[in-house]
Formats: structure tokens, sequence, C-alpha cells
């Protein structure tokens, strides 16, 4: 009884703080990381965009038009962007970038997951065909080119679609590694974990793909109050293939659930209601927790929204790191200090909560997170570009000798080499 009053009055508390962010300026926050959202990529680098027969992209599309809304499809805009780009160059002898665009999510099962399988078939037939028809790929294997892959394990081409115990995804997919013809090459990806072997160390990390015009059409008025402190909407097991919830989010999920489902300051559901997004511009704290992979479109939605993201992920790398201030805009909380959210939550201080709203509230801390289209200055596009440009001037040593060769075209799995 004694807990549960305490919760009503922190509520309460948490309200009525809550309320003056509206009344408040929005905050910038002083150094490179406010700078870097500005940065203009235009004038410092230059991309050819290789010119692919159809069947690697736009004929995948049109099977499936699904493909545009879901989580991956930042590979699909990102070409179409570079297309209409003042980065993009038509005469490859000045590249300094090289883009090969692809589609290796575009393959849908009929409730919508992408299908892993044939994808590094198709990356290993389209880099066949550009190093056979152009000079480019040979000479540096790829150090100058970048690829769009934003599968759950990157450039390792695996999804958690099917799972059981004994055949754990991500175990295929660290025992399979990243794709052999691309360990040269810059990879733009969703996955980021440090120290695993799926995420390269010169890879861009981006966030996962959100529909912003489908967001903006729930924005509510901001005077309304964040009259919900913890919210959260997903599974906390997997019921089909993990139904103890002990591999699933390493745990954390069923941490979440078992310990705050009754809890009157967390306002917590399996349920996916129509006025999710309103919930979230009415909330303080949206817990982003690692599902099968350590990030979820959660992250983008907290920000486009201004709810505080509580990112639940150890060794998380998160979208623009260089770029996005998130120690000042989230709250993190390792995997193991789950059972006491409410306890590091409560004891935030209202002032630092006010500033990381204000934070949230700059545009542009939102564009930064988002695939606008038309693109925007700052957008997500151009921190790609902004992490490409960062990577210039490339280094001589990339450049191979006559002759020379560095990668193995037939490494890895025997199913890889079949043609596609």
């Amino acid at each position: 009884m004694i807990r549960s009053s305490l919760s009503v009055i922190l509520l309460f508390l948490f309200f009525s703080a809550s309320s003056a962010e509206h009344n408040a300026r929005t905050e910038r926050i002083s150094g490179s990381a406010g700078d870097v959202l500005e940065d203009n990529p235009v004038g410092r680098l230059k991309v050819y965009v290789y010119d692919l027969p159809s069947k690697y992209n736009k004929k995948l599309l049109q099977k499936d038009p699904r493909c545009l809304t879901h989580m991956f499809a930042a590979e699909i805009f990102m070409h179409r962007f570079l297309l209409s780009s003042p980065v993009r160059t038509r005469n490859p002898d000045e590249a300094d970038w090289f883009y090969t665009p692809i589609y290796p999510t575009c393959d849908l099962t009929p409730t919508g997951l992408p299908l892993p399988f044939k994808s590094p078939r198709m990356m290993r037939s389209a880099i066949q065909l550009i190093s056979s028809n152009w000079p480019y790929w040979n000479r540096t294997e790829g150090a100058d080119h970048f690829f769009v892959v934003p599968h759950d394990f990157g450039a390792c081409f695996h999804y958690q679609v099917e799972f059981n115990l004994d055949t754990k995804q991500e175990e295929k997919a660290i025992k399979r590694g990243i794709l052999p013809l691309l360990q040269r090459a810059t990879l733009v990806q969703t996955f980021g974990q440090r120290n695993h072997v799926c995420l390269d160390q010169g890879s861009i990390t981006i966030p996962p793909f959100a529909p912003p015009q489908k967001m903006q059409a729930h924005y509510i008025p901001p005077d309304i109050p964040r009259s919900i402190f913890v919210y959260f909407r997903g599974l906390f097991y997997d019921v089909n293939n993990d139904p103890e919830g002990g591999y699933y989010a390493r745990g954390a999920r069923a941490a979440v659930w078992e310990n705050f489902k009754n809890n009157p300051l967390f306002d917590i559901s399996t349920d996916h209601p129509t006025t999710y997004y309103e919930d979230m511009q009415r909330s303080i704290f949206c817990l982003c927790p690692l599902g099968w992979a350590p990030w979820s479109p959660r992250l983008v939605e907290a920000v486009v929204f201004g709810c505080i993201p509580v990112i639940i992920a150890d060794d998380i790398v998160l979208p623009f790191a260089d770029a996005i201030p998130w120690e000042e805009i989230g709250v993190f909380v390792a995997e193991k200090d789950v059972p006491k959210l409410d306890t590091i939550l409560t004891s935030i201080p209202t002032e630092v909560i006010l500033r990381k709203q204000r934070l949230l509230a700059n545009p542009s801390m939102k564009r930064a997170m988002l695939f606008p289209q038309p693109a925007q200055p700052g957008d997500a596009f151009h921190q790609i570009l902004n992490g490409l440009a960062r990577k210039l001037p490339h280094d001589r040593s990339i450049y191979l000798r006559e002759g020379e060769k560095v990668l193995n075209w037939t490494a890895g799995p025997v199913g890889d080499l079949k043609p596609w």
C-alpha cells in the first residue's frame, strides 16, 4: 500500500514537471555533437551509383511493395536519394565512393518478415557483375565501395525468422560471419553491437526505417501533458519460440514484465493500440529494450515523439553516435539492472528530465533519425553521407598493386557460391 501511494505521488510530480517542458525553449548542445547534425556533405564527397539490372532492385520492389514500409527499407530509399543527390557523379573516375544498389531484404514471407537465404548469393552476384564490367572494384577489392545491408545481423545475412533452441539464428550468423567479399567495403547497417563478428569496425550504423509521413500524421498538440511515466508496447516473451523468455532479449523483456506488470508507474502491454504514437507523445520515458537484435524502431519513434528513450541493450552501437548525443537525450540501463528500473527512473532529477526533453524537442534530432522523401538537410541520408565524408581521403594503402588479391571469392558456405 505504501509503495502504491508513493508511486502515485511520484507520478503526479512528474506530470507537473513534464508539462513545463512545453513552455521551455528547445536546447542545443554546443560542440561537435550539435554541429555535425547540421553539416552539409555536399562538396565534400562524390558518389558513383552503379547502374545494375533491375532484377537486383526495382523488380524485387515491384513484386512486393511491402518492402517500402518495413524496418529495412533504408536500402530502397538510400538508392532513390542518391540518384537525385547533388553528391552523385556520373563520372566514375572522379568518384570518392561507389554504391551498388541492391535490395537484399526485399524478399518477404507472407507475414511480411524478410527471408535471408538468397541475400548472400544476390550480393555475390552483384559484386561479380560490377567487377566484370567496371575497373573500380578490382583496384581496391571494394575498399572504396559501400553497401547498405540493414539485416538483423548486417552483412552476416541472417534474420530471426524461424527459431528453435537448437538452431539459434544469431549463432548461425556468427558462424557465417560477414560475407568475405564485403570485408574490405564500408557497410551501412542497422545492426550495431560492440565486439560482435557481424559488426565491422568501419561500419556506419544507421537507424531502422520508420515511415516519416505515417508518424507525422499522428502528431498531437505540444501542450498536451505527458501523463504516462513509463511506456512500452511489444513482446515480453516469444511464446512460439522461447516461452520461458530466457533467450529472447537475453531475458531483459521478461524481467520488465515480471517486475513491473502491476506497477502503476509502468504502462506496459503486449497490445499495440491505434493510439500507439499518441501514447508515446504522452509519455516521459519510452522503453527501448533489445529484442532478437539490440535495436528496434522504438528508438526512432521515441526520439521523433520526444519521449526519453530508456535504452536496455548492453554493448549497443547507436546510430550516428558521433552526431547524436545519446548520453544527453537518453537513459542507459544495463540488462542486469532491469529489476531496478523503477528506482533508477524515479531517481532522475526533474531538471535532468526537462533538459533531455528540451534536447529532444530540437527538430534536428528528429530529422537525423528519419529518411524523408524528399530529403531534408540533416536527415538520416545526410548523416550517412557525413559518415562517408569523414572517412575521406582514402588511405593510399587501399589501392592494390597490379595482380594483387586479398579477398577469397570461394570462401564461405557452399550455398553462397550457387548462382543467383
